[in-house]
């Protein structure tokens, strides 16, 4: 065996010896799926919504959809298709539970869903688009309602995947971290070059200080008019002065980002579509049920039985407001508030060595802790460091340091949340096998991407009430300062929030590692009797 096979096992803790069960190769395909599956799901949950307010203008003044402000009408739209969708999950896993094909019952799906799912998401970033139209917000939003339902059909049986393919809560833990590692560098990949494409493609529809320096210049006498008839304050006067001279490149600027979106998205589903399909050939299942498939019914039955489960679902949807600050309203803050858009990608990279680290404590935290505990002090860490960046602020440089520093840390409770959680979902699923002899691989897991729909739901929906909330013009990028205060503050605040009270009922979680095993040890005593 060759050395890196030997250190593939040993980072896996799979058995070279028994190749009847997982091994190194199948593992690593599982986690280029979901490498490439985090390139579509970044593009659309942290583009999408970018994509309608800044592209297509529904974040300009006076655009309305409807009775609503174009904003507003954006974020319920976030907000009503994730809870819709994160609710078809139940239902995606009892069909998922009642599939029976030669492949298994979660595998086929990466390979029925990849095209579908690539045409959804292209279709959601058509340029041919026209921006403000109420007609082109109906089509995106039935659009975006179907991507879901495919996104879902696919995603829910990829996570299920993992505890078809081995019932060893070591390896399977193991072979999470290491696949919630790729996840996070796809996602980390689309979040960092994505806004550094549309921030170089619309730099030249910016001014630079040089201009507005001329500008405030020349135009000192209307700005004075500002101040004294609608009482603003200098810099407020002159911002929105700037705002309404450089009014005629919206247009311009809106295409072009409609088009390098567009393309983005295009090459983001180019590269993921075939590791879809390699995640389809190089995996296999193990323990599958062959008997009568369940119900919906059955299955939701199933589901209230399983009480950690539903402990873990709780928290997830506790926890939806921890990592608003690396969706949309993060990249409304780097945007409007610090005027360079390739300020997001620095804030997703800061969070990236927390996560690293991360990756490495889980194994650790687990054994040493237990997986229970290891979630709970993360979290709690997480809401501290987060209430002292609120209370900092950033209105200074050495403010911004203090928060560049937190979002360091606030990777660990992130990265640890990211895989923790599925290790832990995986042995509720035996959980519910020892108390019921059923498995439910498809509703237990998909209450996981439940708990991330929801995640993102929130994510957008705070993200763009905060944009409304500061008073954002997408047509003229004006925010005053009392908006940027206001952005700043429900984006760090609702995170605290969410910090502390995911973990409160973790406290009542009663799974470790040694029940784990003995409960795997009973399903495998019972089995032998029959």
């Amino acid at each position: 065996m060759s050395k890196i096979n030997a250190l593939l096992h040993k980072v896996y803790g799979t058995n070279p010896e028994d190749q009847s069960s997982l091994q190194p190769k199948e593992a690593i395909a599982y986690g280029i799926a979901g490498f490439g599956q985090n390139f579509i799901c970044t593009i659309i949950g942290s583009y999408l919504t970018i994509f309608l307010t800044d592209a297509l203008l529904f974040g300009a003044d006076g655009v309305t959809v409807g009775s609503l402000a174009g904003s507003m009408a954006v974020a319920y739209l976030m907000l009503g298709t994730r809870i819709f969708d994160a609710f078809n999950d139940p239902i995606m896993g009892s069909i998922v539970d009642r599939t029976r094909t030669k492949w298994g019952k979660c595998r086929p799906y990466l390979k029925w869903m990849a095209i579908p799912i690539a045409i959804m998401t292209i279709a959601c970033f058509l340029p041919a688009f026209k921006a403000k139209a109420t007609s082109t917000f109906i089509i995106i939003a039935i659009i975006y309602v179907i991507w879901s339902v495919v996104y879902t059909v696919a995603d829910v049986p990829y996570w299920g995947l993992s505890t078809c393919m081995t019932n060893d809560t070591v390896v399977r833990g193991n072979m999470l971290t290491i696949t919630r590692l790729l996840c996070t560098l796809g996602a980390g990949i689309v979040t960092v070059f994505v806004p550094i494409i549309t921030g170089a493609v619309t730099s030249k529809f910016r001014y630079t200080d040089a201009d507005i320096s001329r500008i405030m210049t020349e135009k000192s006498s209307e700005i004075s008019n500002l101040v004294s008839k609608q009482g603003l304050s200098v810099e407020d006067a002159a911002n929105s002065f700037i705002g309404t001279v450089i009014k005629g490149q919206e247009v311009a600027n809106a295409n072009t980002l409609k088009m390098t979106y567009f393309i983005c998205a295009l090459v983001l589903v180019v590269l993921a579509v075939p590791m879809f399909f390699y995640g389809f050939k190089h995996t296999r299942e193990r323990f599958t049920a062959n008997d009568n498939p369940p119900s919906l019914g059955h299955n939701l039955k199933l589901l209230f039985k399983n009480k950690e489960l539903l402990l873990i679902v709780l928290s997830g949807i506790l926890g939806g407001a921890r990592m608003v600050y690396t969706y949309t309203g993060g990249l409304y803050f780097a945007k409007y508030v610090l005027q360079n858009e390739g300020m997001y990608s620095l804030i997703t990279l800061l969070v990236v060595p927390g996560g690293l680290v991360a990756s490495l404590l889980v194994p650790w935290m687990s054994k040493k802790f237990t997986k229970k505990w290891a979630y709970i002090a993360v979290h709690l860490f997480g809401g501290v460091v987060m209430a002292i960046m609120y209370f900092v602020g950033y209105d200074a440089k050495w403010k911004l340091i203090i928060a560049a520093i937190a979002l360091v840390l606030l990777g660990i409770p992130q990265g640890v949340n990211n895989i923790i959680t599925y290790a832990m979902i995986g042995d509720t699923v035996d959980y519910l096998e020892w108390k019921t002899g059923e498995r439910g691989e498809g509703i237990c897991f998909a209450m996981q991407t439940l708990i991330n729909k929801i995640g993102m739901a929130v994510g957008a929906f705070i993200g763009v009430i905060s944009f409304t909330a500061a008073g954002i013009n997408s047509e003229t990028g004006y925010i005053s300062a009392q908006g940027a205060n206001t952005l700043w503050n429900m984006l760090v605040l609702s995170g605290v929030i969410s910090m502390f009270a995911c973990a409160v009922p973790m406290f009542f979680y009663k799974i470790t590692e040694k029940r784990q095993a003995e409960m795997v040890a009973e399903i495998e005593a019972r089995k032998i009797k029959k």
